[in-house]
């Protein structure tokens, strides 16, 4: 008898994590962004708000969604304690760069993928079954001089990045050193999803 593969929703609207599930050879059923309220919590350390993110947002989709496998992640890129914000305009962006510029920083994905009922080991639980990872890369920049920060700005690819950059354009350019997962950087650390999702026969 072959098994019925369950629908998979990414609650996401990142284009870039669509990107990515693709290398993996995963096409979504359905892209459903959670919409949540994404506001730190007093103190609240980078760590723990990559993985409370992904979590809310896994959750949420997936009281939207019961009978499907639902994955939410969130990126968060860190200077110490300092959760650096998405750079929406060109003021932030610049922030950022220069916070970056000549040091390192780290690079927080958190991943939550749930497991509706029956499918698999969550079988006769009663429960979703609940699956969450905390990948940490670090990242270098080179210290920027005020022309490549010019030039990265008038690029406009850091508008909604975390910490002001996107790695997989321009910026891979000026990143001197990079250890861990790539693939986190960018948006979802597919190793770890991988392993996750392989044994629903959602990916070969």
């Amino acid at each position: 008898m072959t098994e019925i593969k369950p629908r998979f929703v990414l609650g996401s609207a990142s284009p870039r994590r669509l990107d990515l599930l693709a290398r993996l050879g995963l096409t979504p059923d359905a892209v459903d962004p959670a919409e949540i309220d994404e506001t730190p919590e007093k103190d609240e350390l980078p760590a723990a708000y990559a993985a409370r993110m992904a979590a809310e947002k896994a959750r949420t989709v997936a009281a939207r969604h019961p009978d499907a496998v639902v994955l939410a992640a969130d990126t968060v890129v860190a200077v110490g304690r300092r959760i650096l914000p998405k750079a929406e305009d060109p003021v932030t962006a610049r922030a950022c760069l220069k916070l970056l510029s000549g040091r390192r920083h780290r690079v927080f994905g958190g991943v939550m993928i749930i497991r509706p009922v029956g499918a698999m080991g969550a079988m006769g639980t009663g429960e979703p079954a609940e699956h969450d990872r905390l990948v940490q890369t670090t990242v270098s920049f080179k210290r920027l001089e005020a022309q490549e920060v010019d030039s990265y700005i008038e690029s406009d690819e850091w508008r909604g990045k975390a910490g002001g950059y996107a790695i997989q354009g321009r910026a891979e350019g000026l990143v001197r050193f990079v250890s861990g997962s790539y693939s986190n950087i960018v948006g979802l650390p597919l190793f770890e999803v991988r392993q996750i999702l392989r044994p629903l026969g959602l990916i070969e």
